[in-house]
């Protein structure tokens, strides 16, 4: 079980927009890819998809606080800070290495639904048990 989860990735210059920086959209692209990564690393996908369940997004939040471009090396850190009923709530952070600027944060709360009716399913203990709540960032 691993609490934080990283993803070290070069920016590809196909984010760029017509703004020069990396478009808001690669942001949540790269928080759903990074989420997924996660959950398969601990089990949580293989058991979701045993269980005929799956998780979907109900809200994204991000704080944009520096730009990124292309070719800036980042790592995109994730963790799960809350599992209730149906919901669980997953933050991210974003730096860039080079200079250790904190880029964005950003947060998505996910619901665990039935893959077939799609209606909300109460988080099994199999899932939950995936993930190890962190409820302080002090060591990231």
């Amino acid at each position: 079980m691993k609490a934080f989860y990283h993803r070290e990735f070069v920016v590809p210059t196909e984010v760029v927009d017509g703004n020069g920086h990396v478009n808001n959209v690669a942001y949540v692209q790269w928080m759903q890819d990074v989420a997924i990564a996660h959950a398969t690393s601990v089990g949580c996908t293989a058991e979701t998809r045993t269980l005929g369940a799956t998780w979907v997004a109900r809200s994204h939040q991000i704080t944009y606080l520096r730009p990124a471009f292309g070719g800036d090396r980042l790592r995109l850190t994730t963790w799960v800070t809350t599992l209730r009923k149906a919901r669980s709530t997953r933050q991210y952070k974003f730096l860039r290495l080079s200079d250790e600027a904190v880029l964005a944060t950003g947060a998505t709360e996910w619901v665990f639904v039935d893959a077939v009716s799609h209606r909300p399913r109460t988080i099994p203990a199999s899932v939950s048990g995936c993930f190890e709540l962190v409820t302080t960032t002090e060591d990231l």
